[in-house]
């Protein structure tokens, strides 16, 4: 007998009580227990007297802070100018109240600070990062980023300029292609989802400093803004230190940001099919899907099983299918984007040129599959384990709480929310996937992108008989001959 095989028979033998070792079936995986359910800390706030509200999430277990300041109007009140608040994020940390972007770099370097500023669709958000014996000097500093940047006319045209070659870049990347052609065609002309959130060529053109300073006097106003923190802090603590930061800030005089735009109606659409050519590409990005429902719906828990099973995780429907058994594809998947206004569902794969019309042909096969047959005992199980289970690792750092609780003030949802998560998933049948699948994948009302050679591949699509198809361009424009 080898010395590692004593050593267990001895313990065992030395168990008290005579009780002999635990024998361990290998030939078969453990059982997964119920999941958990989910405490989370709770959600205090106040309001500063210039109507910036605070929100708090304590997080004692290391003595990091998490601070994001959130401004409403996003890409959402662009207008005309497409990208304009992307820019004005991205000015904000180029220069402020008398430094420059070397300057602040360099000081959130010394105090041992993550600080960023960035825009998406419906938010301009300055984020900082910072052990809490830091905290009030970074805040200091955060405060200026986001209420003194300068602005300067030079650094606005040496930005404009590398936006207009970061545009130019990006544009011959397919799989940005994909996805700026995908909101061209889903969303109409003046809906705010419809152009890039990064802008064009000519909307980035006509930025300078007076139009970026406009825009952000009138869109940065503590009333239309929140402070999110979480991590080693009081409420006491965070209402001080905040005040101190950021207790002075007053709206520009004589501005007023007014309303954030609304959408115009999604309307049914039969299915067509939108080329972009990309000749001599070696793959054809496929995005395949159309608008999507609602955050508040009473279908989200449902929806989210039933995406599980058919594309949000690695071992769904058509992954398996495109990748495993087809070997077409390094990765396919599907989502259900959700933003304060309706986003999309999308199925995503990038696949070799000589299977693009088969990628589609299953595809469209998955979509039927689940919204025609009842998923089957082990899928339902599966995917509900698999949301259930993984819930808790998204609350695990300061960041992480900041991104699920900044989730449930975008949308309203109530402070105890996730203590009843677990409970609705479970509670998901195979008859609500169904139905929820047949009432959001419409096969007969699917936007389906194709970037790729179209010399190689369309002949092949058409013969498909999807829907009619034709030639458009990134920014939604029909360009066929």
């Amino acid at each position: 007998m080898n010395a590692p095989r004593l050593c267990l028979v001895l313990a065992a033998l030395a168990l008290p009580g005579g009780v002999a070792a635990q024998v361990i079936d290998r030939s078969a995986p453990p059982a997964v227990g119920a999941p958990p359910r989910l405490n989370l800390p709770a959600i205090q706030s106040t309001t500063l007297g210039n109507g910036l509200r605070i929100y708090l999430v304590e997080m004692h277990e290391v003595p990091l802070v998490q601070v994001n300041l959130q401004v409403e109007g996003g890409g959402r009140s662009d207008a005309a100018l497409a990208g304009l608040a992307a820019f004005t994020a991205n000015m904000m940390d180029e220069g402020a109240a008398g430094r420059d972007a070397f300057q602040i770099a360099g000081e959130a370097d010394y105090l041992g600070a993550q600080l960023s500023t960035g825009a998406n669709w419906d938010g301009i958000v300055v984020t900082l990062r910072v052990a809490k014996r830091n905290l009030d000097p970074a805040l200091g500093l955060m405060s200026d980023v986001a209420l003194r940047p300068t602005f300067a006319p030079a650094e606005v045209e040496r930005q404009r300029e590398l936006r207009l070659a970061e545009i130019t870049q990006s544009r011959d990347d397919p799989d940005v292609v994909g996805a700026l052609t995908f909101n061209a065609v889903v969303y109409p002309a003046g809906h705010p989802y419809h152009r890039p959130l990064d802008g064009d060529s000519a909307s980035t053109a006509a930025l300078d400093s007076a139009v970026v300073r406009q825009f952000y006097d009138r869109m940065f106003q503590p009333s239309r803004a929140r402070i999110l923190i979480t991590g080693d802090m009081t409420l006491a603590e965070a209402r001080e230190q905040v005040g101190r930061a950021f207790g002075s800030w007053l709206p520009a005089p004589g501005t007023n940001a007014g309303r954030l735009p609304q959408a115009p109606g999604l309307v049914p659409h039969p299915t067509a099919i939108y080329l972009v050519d990309k000749p001599d590409a070696a793959q054809s990005v496929l995005i395949i899907g159309g608008p999507g429902m609602a955050r508040l719906s009473p279908d989200y828990y449902a929806v989210e099983v039933m995406n599980t099973i058919l594309g949000g995780s690695f071992s769904s429907r058509l992954n398996d299918n495109l990748r495993e058994k087809h070997g077409y594809v390094y990765h396919a998947r599907s989502v259900m984007v959700f933003r304060p206004l309706p986003g999309p569902f999308m199925a995503l794969a990038d696949v070799r040129t000589d299977v693009t019309d088969s990628s589609l042909v299953q595809i469209f096969w998955e979509f039927g599959r689940i919204r025609d047959t009842l998923v089957t005992p082990v899928e339902l199980t599966r995917a509900k384990n698999y949301i259930a289970l993984g819930l808790p690792r998204e609350f695990e750092t300061t960041r992480d709480m900041s991104r699920r609780t900044g989730e449930m003030l975008d949308y309203g949802l109530p402070p105890d929310y996730y203590s009843g998560y677990v409970d609705q998933i479970m509670s998901v049948t195979a008859a609500d996937v169904q139905r929820v699948a047949r009432k959001y994948l419409r096969p007969d009302q699917m936007y389906v992108i194709v970037v790729g050679d179209l010399a190689k591949i369309r002949t092949d699509i058409d013969a498909l008989k999807l829907g009619p198809s034709a030639v458009w361009n990134p920014e939604g424009m029909n360009i066929s001959p």
